[in-house]
C-alpha cells in the first residue's frame, strides 16, 4: 500500500451564510459550517433520537469560492469533498487554540449544491477541482446558473428548449 489517504465526504446543511474573506495576496477564502445529523430509535424508550455534528469547511479553491459566495445560503444542502486539516493559533487572550476543518484546496476538492432552489434547475454541480481538471470553468453548470426557461445549450434544442433531450445518459 502506498502512502495514506486524507479524504472527507460530507452531505449536510449550512448552519449560516458563507463568510467571505481575502488572503494577503487577494485570493478569496470562504468559510461555512455544515450540520450532519444521525437519527435512530432508542431501544430502551422507543423514542426517536437525533445527534447533530458540526463541521467547519474552508474553501481556498477560487472557482469553488465564487460559487459558494454566490449561491450558498443558510440551510443550503451541499455535498463537500476535501481534506481534514488541523491548524493552531494563539488567541487574543494569549491562549493557544486549535481547530479541525475540511479544506477544499485548488484541484483537491468538490462542492455540489444539492438543493433545487434558484430557478428550478434541479440543484447544480459546482464541483471540480479534481487533479488534472483545469477546464477553466468551461463545464456546464460550473459556477454559472444553467440556461433560463426556453433556452438550450447547444442550439439544437428544438421548440421549448427541453433540456432532457440533451442529457447524455
Amino acid at each position: 500500500m502506498a502512502g495514506s489517504v486524507n479524504k472527507v465526504i460530507l452531505v449536510g446543511n449550512l448552519g449560516r451564510d458563507p463568510e467571505v474573506r481575502f488572503s494577503q495576496s487577494g485570493d478569496k477564502i470562504v468559510n461555512f459550517s455544515i450540520a450532519t445529523s444521525e437519527n435512530w430509535k432508542d431501544k430502551n424508550t422507543g423514542e426517536r433520537r437525533e445527534k447533530t455534528e458540526w463541521h467547519r469547511v474552508v474553501i481556498f479553491n477560487s472557482r469553488l469560492a465564487e460559487v459558494a459566495e454566490k449561491y450558498l445560503r443558510k440551510g443550503s444542502k451541499v455535498y463537500v469533498e476535501g481534506a481534514l486539516q488541523t491548524r493552531k493559533w494563539t488567541g487574543k487572550d494569549g491562549v493557544e487554540k486549535d481547530t479541525t476543518e475540511v479544506v477544499l484546496q485548488n484541484f483537491r476538492g468538490e462542492l455540489t449544491m444539492l438543493d433545487a432552489k434558484g430557478g428550478g434547475h434541479g440543484g447544480g454541480s459546482s464541483g471540480g477541482g479534481h487533479a488534472g481538471d483545469d477546464s477553466g470553468g468551461a463545464e456546464p453548470g460550473y459556477g454559472a446558473p444553467g440556461p433560463g426557461p426556453g433556452s438550450s445549450r447547444g442550439g439544437g434544442g428544438g421548440p421549448g428548449g427541453d433540456l432532457d433531450d440533451e442529457i447524455p445518459f
